[in-house]
């Protein structure tokens, strides 16, 4: 099989919405690595968009769900429960940086999982609105379309999108907008826009995941408590691709010493399995009413062994300590690249632990995206055999997702990859090579 004969298939077969970043077809994966259907070998930087923090097939994770497949696939909590989901949520309450009496919901995306945490905030404080942030994701169904700060692709054709949710700027040094104006741009819409006794949560990523992979700063996180605090409004905090050791912590919020009031999480929380989860503190979480919560696969079986296996990995090999290696790693790397072939194009490396990004611009000036050279770079890399992932609002940041079980050989073979993926896509003089 080739995978061109499947892109042909593929073409006539799926709806043209959904996207594919190479046109490489997988056979098989081991952790850090992947084989397409013609034999090709790929290093993945990419992890299935931050899913695999513990690697392909991970052989705890694996074995956890062959264990219980053997028991049985589904029965659906809702109607007869299982211990494995109760477990879950008795490990999840305990690794929450959170304190008091916590409980959980787990469901099956990331998305789900931030639809219900405003449905719990609302059914909590009885009040409608609810606040993101610009260049934010949250994820693809209505309601998180409308939290989602990022018009293209996402939002096309799909509105219009339900009301009461409101955006604020997120303070982003590196672009010139500072943690004072995102906090005055709170007041001026509470002032102009909806009344802050309306306000059921404000939604808020750690670091930005799709947005660009931008640290919120810590102060920014402690003053949107102090806020929330002043008004009654719960936190939450979206984990969905922070969690689960990428930050080098547990939880991306922990480093800012900040107690959320919710916390989303999904993506690695399984090892590739579909989970996610909304945990928090138990009087909210309790706040909707018996049979307002689930889902038919809410809390698969199947999800919740991985995950119970996924947090036994995390401990057992300290991977949030691995991830401060990876990405020490990677920054470097890049910054090698950077001194030798794109001073003027690179205009920023960032992360925290292994969520890693180099920005792309023009002439070293931050308000000249570069997305054309980000794409071909995706594309050159692909080529040589290393998948990459792109982000950001203006499409000009490539993102940096490797398992966190990487091996250093592999991890360096890897950024070797890239530098020659760059040099085919950058002229000597620093812009795009010509084409055709």
């Amino acid at each position: 099989m080739k995978n061109e004969e499947l892109a042909r298939r593929r073409s006539a077969a799926v709806a043209r919405g959904v996207g594919s970043s190479l046109a490489v077809y997988t056979d098989k994966a081991r952790n850090a690595e992947i084989w397409d259907v013609e034999g090709r070998r790929f290093i993945d930087f990419a992890s299935g968009i931050a899913v695999l923090n513990t690697g392909h097939v991970h052989p705890k994770v694996m074995a956890a769900v062959e264990k219980q497949m053997a028991r049985f696939t589904h029965t659906c909590f809702q109607v007869t429960p299982y211990d494995s989901y109760v477990e879950l949520a008795e490990q999840l309450n305990a690794l929450v940086p959170i304190s008091g009496a916590k409980k959980t919901l787990l469901v099956t995306t990331g998305a789900e999982a931030l639809e219900n945490a405003v449905k719990i905030a609302r059914a909590h404080t009885k009040r409608p609105a609810v606040i993101c942030t610009g260049g934010g994701y949250h994820g693809r169904t209505l309601l998180t379309l409308a939290m989602t700060g990022k018009v293209a692709p996402y939002k096309l054709g799909f509105g219009p999108f339900p009301g009461d949710v409101y955006h604020v700027p997120f303070p982003i040094a590196y672009h010139g907008t500072t943690v004072e104006q995102s906090l005055t741009a709170i007041e001026d819409l509470f002032h102009n826009d909806v009344e802050a006794n309306r306000v059921a949560a404000f939604v808020v990523e750690p670091v930005q995941g799709e947005g660009g992979f931008y640290p919120a700063p810590p102060e920014f996180l402690k003053a949107l408590r102090a806020l929330c605090d002043q008004h009654g409004i719960v936190l939450v905090i979206d984990e969905v691709q922070t969690g689960f050791g990428r930050t080098g912590k547990m939880f991306a919020i922990e480093h800012s010493g900040v107690e959320p009031d919710l916390m989303t999480m999904a993506k690695s929380l399984a090892g590739g399995f579909p989970l996610a989860a909304v945990v928090g503190k138990a009087a909210i979480m309790d706040a909707p009413a018996p049979g307002g919560l689930g889902g038919t696969y809410a809390g698969s079986p199947l999800a919740c062994a991985a995950a119970l296996a996924v947090i036994d990995v995390m401990k057992s090999d300290n991977l949030p300590a691995r991830a401060d290696h990876v990405g020490a790693v990677l920054k470097a790397g890049l910054e090698g690249i950077r001194d030798r072939h794109g001073r003027k194009i690179i205009g920023d490396i960032r992360g925290l632990g292994a969520m890693v990004a180099m920005e792309l611009v023009h002439d070293g000036d931050v308000n000249k995206p570069d997305p054309v050279l980000t794409k071909a770079l995706v594309q050159a890399a692909g080529a040589r055999g290393l998948v990459l992932l792109s982000c950001g609002a203006r499409g000009n940041v490539i993102r940096f997702l490797a398992p966190l079980t990487i091996e250093d050989a592999l991890l360096k073979e890897g950024l070797a990859i890239l530098e020659q993926a760059f040099i085919d896509c950058v002229a000597p003089a620093g812009g795009m090579k010509a084409t055709g």
